[in-house]
């Protein structure tokens, strides 16, 4: 079981609409909104809020009674609810939270002016090579697709920044592999186009099956 939950910032710049939705969260979090001095921020971090809400509400629970906990290497987790699982990410006005049954990650990312030199310093090499070999005006959207697809496995091992990326591979073919030696599991992926974003999904699919010798 997967659900992702998308929500433009947009529609809290309206004071009323900001301070409707703030008030319905609990302290933790407004305190969270309140410790960011910029608009942007403040609105990214409400939207986050209500997306972890609406995602708890399938399960008869509310953002407002439902600790949040964070894992070594920061990743959110409900420490009461062990087998609800859940990711947030969020780019400039764009906020996409992901629930799951299993371990899951997500990202999403502006596709804004890249350095195709941070590609080549930090993806693996066939990544690179994935990038370079589509034409100049579509390599832009094939760095992003390798990069969120990179930060959401990253997420969903939780294993932050401590994993570097150029230890995994990301192939793009028919169907999206991961191929890691990070831990025994396979994951499945899925990514995106969402307008002027490119979004991506990772989710844990058990243990490898090991053919027999």
């Amino acid at each position: 079981m997967k659900q992702v939950y998308k929500l433009n910032t947009r529609m809290l710049e309206d004071s009323e609409a900001f301070f409707y939705f703030y008030e319905k969260l609990s302290k933790k979090r407004r305190q969270k909104i309140d410790g960011y001095r910029m608009k942007k921020d403040k609105m990214l971090s409400l939207g986050s809020g209500i997306l972890i809400d609406k995602g708890l509400e399938k399960f008869g629970l509310r953002e407002v009674d439902v600790s949040i906990a964070e894992g070594m290497y920061g990743k959110p987790y409900f420490p009461d609810y062990p087998d609800i699982h859940f990711n947030v990410s969020h780019s400039e006005k764009m906020v996409i939270a992901v629930f799951a049954d299993v371990e899951v990650g997500c990202d999403i990312e502006y596709i804004g002016p890249i350095d195709l030199k941070l590609a080549e310093r930090f993806f693996c090499k066939p990544e690179y090579e994935f990038i370079m070999g589509h034409q100049e005006q579509e390599r832009k959207e094939a760095f992003y697709r390798i990069w969120t697809i990179k930060e959401s496995f990253m997420k969903a091992v939780g294993s932050g920044l401590m994993l570097p990326m150029d230890e995994f591979y990301i192939k793009i073919g028919r169907h999206i592999q991961v191929e890691q030696h990070y831990n025994n599991d396979e994951y499945g992926i899925e990514d995106w186009r969402e307008g002027e974003y490119h979004a991506a999904l990772c989710w844990n699919r058990g243990k490898k099956v090991m053919a027999c010798e």
